[in-house]
């Protein structure tokens, strides 16, 4: 029985030679020589970098019998869906003849040669710790939300042998990735690639959408070609702190708009973005509907994401066209509308919203090219006002979710804001004093309320 099973593991490293791996991988796909520990691919979306990840990690298992690996993911779900069970993912590599069993449970594969690999999640750092691992694989660290998931989980755990990590990654300026690109001992292999070294094997339509969504952005130098972009000096936000989410519950939803003030070829877009806040308390971007229309286009664009997504209320800026855009809006359908007034400059709107980002507490659902491209390129007070942006900024103030001191909330409990102009109203006035609207009192019951909408 012990002889069947090393004629197992002798004929699995044998067939490395001929394996899918060696004889399908183009030259920038196979490991680089060198006694490199880390092997760095920064590569554009669709270069294969996941195909390879698997590839590698399982040739590596198949080489060094009774050992320990692992797979990490920016999440497990992200472990799970893409790196163990995806289409390029690690049960697509295996010859079912090598593995013994795959506990989804726990995100372990057992292999017949002795050799396992632990499926770890960026979000739990301390999953690594009392691991005795021989190498393995990083897939997208760009995303990775802990640097302590590396630092204190898994490299201390890199102990046996010669450990081995490949890292499958589209670029971002993460602390962790400028460390490793900085490195210049020979630790640290990278190779870089493009989207379109792997047209052969991608569809025309998704390689016109992959230029349709990122081509002429500084994001599409990231996305397509793979270029790490470092952080503009002087922007408010940089590439760590977005983050990205799934979709989760929303107590409340936003349509917030930022009109340009003339309509043409080569006028400004409006910008029309969709935001929510979770029932988790944080922020979420779910969709970029800005465009370059006329007024009526715009008013319909935006109220067709304001169906789309079950919104409470359009708002927009009354500083460009006043009135004039509440009329537009209502021209195309009767929706709750809330004008804001901008009292301060762009660069004290954008400060608590940044610092919202900073704190962790905003995510995006998705990729939003020209709207992440506006955020990481903008410096307050150059004079470029960004539209994106700005209608981002309207949508995530609204939401209330840059609380202010308790002097603040006491104040506003008492006094609750206008919904459409802003101004103070006491809780049992049903007509705003300063822009004369009807008001609405939520709370009946003759205490303060938390809030007031327009009466219907």
């Amino acid at each position: 029985m012990a002889r069947d099973h090393e004629k197992a593991i002798q004929k699995s490293i044998a067939n490395l030679s001929n394996s899918e791996y060696r004889t399908k991988a183009r030259p920038n796909q196979l490991p680089p020589e060198g006694d490199w520990r880390i092997w760095l691919m920064m590569c554009g979306r669709g270069f294969g970098k996941t195909w390879v990840g698997s590839r590698f990690l399982v040739e590596q298992v198949l080489m060094n019998p009774g050992t320990d690996w692992f797979v990490a993911a920016p999440t497990f779900g992200d472990v799970k869906r893409i790196c163990i069970e995806g289409p390029s993912g690690l049960l697509k590599a295996i010859d079912r003849a090598d593995l013994q069993y795959y506990n989804k449970t726990e995100q372990t594969l057992m292999f017949r040669n002795g050799s396992r690999i632990y499926g770890l999640s960026a979000d739990t750092p301390e999953r690594a710790r009392g691991l005795n691992l021989a190498g393995g694989w990083i897939d997208e660290l760009g995303s990775w939300r802990y640097t302590e998931t590396w630092t204190e989980g898994i490299a201390p755990a890199l102990r046996i042998g010669n450990p081995r990590v490949v890292i499958t990654t589209t670029p971002r300026p993460t602390e962790l990735i400028k460390t490793f690109t900085s490195r210049t001992d020979g630790t640290v292999a990278v190779t870089r690639g493009s989207t379109f070294d792997n047209a052969d094997n991608l569809s025309e339509s998704a390689l016109a959408e992959l230029r349709s969504r990122y081509e002429g952005t500084r994001l599409g130098r990231q996305e397509l070609f793979g270029e790490l972009i470092e952080d503009v000096e002087g922007a408010l936000w940089t590439s760590s702190m977005i983050l990205r989410s799934p979709t989760v519950e929303y107590s409340r939803v936003i349509v917030a708009i930022d009109p340009a003030t003339t309509s043409g070829s080569e006028s400004d877009e409006t910008g029309i973005i969709v935001v929510a806040k979770g029932t988790d308390g944080r922020g979420y971007v779910l969709a970029d509907r800005s465009c370059r229309e006329s007024p009526n286009g715009w008013a319909t664009r935006a109220i067709a994401a304001y169906e789309e997504f079950g919104a409470d209320r359009i708002v927009a800026e009354k500083n460009q066209g006043g009135d004039m855009v509440e009329q537009t809006i209502k021209s195309v359908a009767n929706v709750p509308y809330k004008g804001i007034t901008a009292k301060v400059g762009k660069r004290l709107r954008a400060e608590p919203i940044a610092a919202l980002y900073e704190q962790g507490r905003v995510s995006h659902v998705g990729i939003f090219e020209k709207l992440e491209d506006q955020m990481l390129g903008w410096v307050p007070d150059s004079g470029y006002s960004p539209d994106r942006l700005d209608a981002l900024v309207h949508g995530l103030q609204e939401l209330g979710l840059a609380t202010g001191s308790s002097a603040d909330r006491f104040f506003a409990s008492i006094a609750p804001n206008c919904p459409h102009c802003g101004f103070p109203n006491a809780y049992d006035t049903g007509t705003c004093s300063n822009c004369n609207k009807q008001l609405r009192v939520i709370d009946t019951k003759g205490l303060p309320a938390s809030s007031y909408e327009f009466g219907r």
